[in-house]
């Protein structure tokens, strides 16, 4: 089934029935389909054509739903992006993306977009969402398409068609555009579905950012069911604790980290009565068994996790309600399985040379099924790296138990996961490359009790230099994200290598990995 058809067939049958809420404004299915064939109708009226690409720059909100469906029905491809990065990440996606038109809400982001609105090399028009205006062509959202006609467009989309291009962190210092099809969504919907089943009716609070993997899945999930989903722009704890409780939430996708944030800084969450919250779902980086089992307490739901990346829609293993179950009665270790391989998948752990490994040996986390990435845009390549033999390489190395739970110990690739965002140590390092007291730098994850992990750099300062902690800190605030900058600054006389010059990013873990289970948090 293609994306926007989930949307569409609820129209017989429960036309009046909300389709989203947000800030006080409720959209009927009904709505929503029609403010989505005037979007199609927007974006094919500005000259886009099957295939091409839009950048779409918000925090969650209804019209960021709207976006996804309203380009499937006509086959354009929206390119969402990360509104945490820096401005010259941005420029980079959009230009890699060749996005012609860029769609901005709030005032914020049309303000920086605004400054170095000439940097982007394709966009032929800015379209902004609860914003001030910016100049004589910039062009308000609601204007644009109220003038559209109510109907579907009559365009030929399949299964084989690009529906998004959600863009991952880069190992070289830029990030790849993964490119999504129909099929794979379609495919990923049905597998998360088949092992954490949502009740119906089903009111699903969507807090987790709408350009990442996780809330993807959970809003498709939620459509698709003909569910309601329940938008927050940001996520603040105590809202959460707050929306669970009170607004007859059945469901949620929370990352680690916002579930921890939710159990230490919300005073009342456990004063609370959850009556009406059926499951959590979380994922993106692991989770702490004893987070965990606080959680289930206070919340007293089911749980379920999902473990998987941007370039499979979202899952590739899944840890169903009942294995959590299982595992607080019986068998305790299941709590640091992500779960097993989603229906129609496969997995295998595979040694350096990509020969699999026997039960129970480590090895890079290796997966096939219909969920997988059509490749990076533009990036021959690295898509046939990572897609080698038609299986992915997720650079995560784990290993599976006799009974299939896999179990992740390590990243082959130098990735951070901190509060579910992944981070590459080369994107830090290269920013604390450009400063010029520095010599050398390695940049790594330490342990953190609320984001999992968080980024330490060891440092080798030129001689003679005064360089602080905090000038280092500050030194990155302008070049890369504010969660990718260091949190902390070892300076150290000597960054460790072996013979042939590659860090020995081991070494530096050490000492701060060596109590922990697991060589992520």
């Amino acid at each position: 089934m293609l994306l926007h058809e989930h949307l569409e067939n609820k129209l017989d049958k429960q036309p009046d029935f909300l389709f989203s809420e947000f800030q006080g404004k409720q959209i009927t299915y009904r709505e929503a389909n029609t403010l989505c064939n005037k979007l199609a109708h927007s974006l094919i009226s500005a000259g886009l054509k099957k295939g091409d690409r839009f950048a779409f720059l918000s925090k969650n909100s209804s019209e960021m739903a709207f976006m996804y469906y309203a380009a499937s029905k006509v086959g354009i491809v929206p390119v969402p992006l990360n509104y945490r990065l820096a401005d010259q990440e941005w420029e980079y996606i959009v230009n890699d993306s060749q996005s012609k038109i860029m769609i901005i809400r709030g005032n914020e982001y049309c303000e920086r977009i605004q400054k170095s609105r000439d940097n982007y090399k394709h966009i032929q028009n800015f379209i902004y969402i609860e914003s001030s205006k910016f100049g004589s062509d910039w062009i308000e959202f609601y204007d644009w398409i109220s003038d559209q006609p109510d109907e579907k467009p009559q365009i030929d989309v399949s299964a084989e068609d690009d529906v998004y291009q959600m863009y991952t962190s880069g190992t070289t210092g830029h990030p790849k555009g993964a490119v999504l099809q129909q099929k794979n969504v379609a495919a990923n919907i049905r597998q998360y579905l088949n092992s954490l089943k949502l009740p119906t009716p089903s009111r699903t609070l969507l807090v987790a950012p709408m350009y990442h993997a996780a809330a993807m899945i959970n809003m498709c999930g939620c459509i698709a069911i003909g569910g309601t989903n329940i938008i927050q722009e940001d996520f603040i704890p105590q809202d959460v604790v707050d929306c669970l409780a009170k607004e007859k939430i059945t469901h949620t996708v929370l990352v680690p980290a916002m579930i921890q944030a939710c159990l230490v800084s919300v005073p009342d969450v456990a004063s609370h009565e959850y009556l009406d919250l059926d499951q959590i779902h979380y994922g993106a980086s692991p989770i702490a068994p004893e987070t965990l089992k606080k959680a289930m307490d206070i919340f007293k739901c089911k749980f379920g996790q999902g473990f998987g990346m941007t370039e499979t829609v979202a899952v590739i293993c899944l840890m169903t309600p009942e294995e959590h179950i299982r595992a607080i009665e019986e068998k305790p270790d299941l709590l640091k399985s992500c779960g097993r391989p989603a229906i129609d998948t496969q997995v295998e752990i595979r040694d350096e040379n990509d020969n699999p490994l026997p039960v129970g040996e480590i090895g890079q986390i290796c997966a096939k099924g219909p969920q997988i990435m059509k490749g990076y845009w533009n990036k021959k390549e690295e898509t046939e790296k990572a897609l080698m033999g038609g299986w992915m390489h997720t650079g995560d190395a784990g290993r599976m138990d006799e009974e299939g739970f896999v179990y992740i110990q390590d990243r082959i690739k130098d990735m951070i996961v901190s509060g579910g965002e992944n981070i590459y140590s080369t994107e830090v390092e290269a920013a604390l490359f450009a400063h010029s007291d520095i010599i050398d730098a390695a940049v790594i994850g330490v342990p953190n009790e609320k984001y999992g992990e968080v980024v330490k750099a060891c440092i080798v300062k030129k001689e003679g230099s005064d360089l602080t902690e905090e000038d280092v800190i500050n030194f990155c605030k302008d070049r890369i994200a504010s969660y990718k900058k260091p949190q902390s600054i070892d300076f150290i006389d000597e960054v460790p290598r072996n013979a042939s010059g590659k860090v020995l990013k081991k070494v530096l873990r050490e000492p701060y990995w060596k109590d922990q289970d697991r060589q992520v948090s």
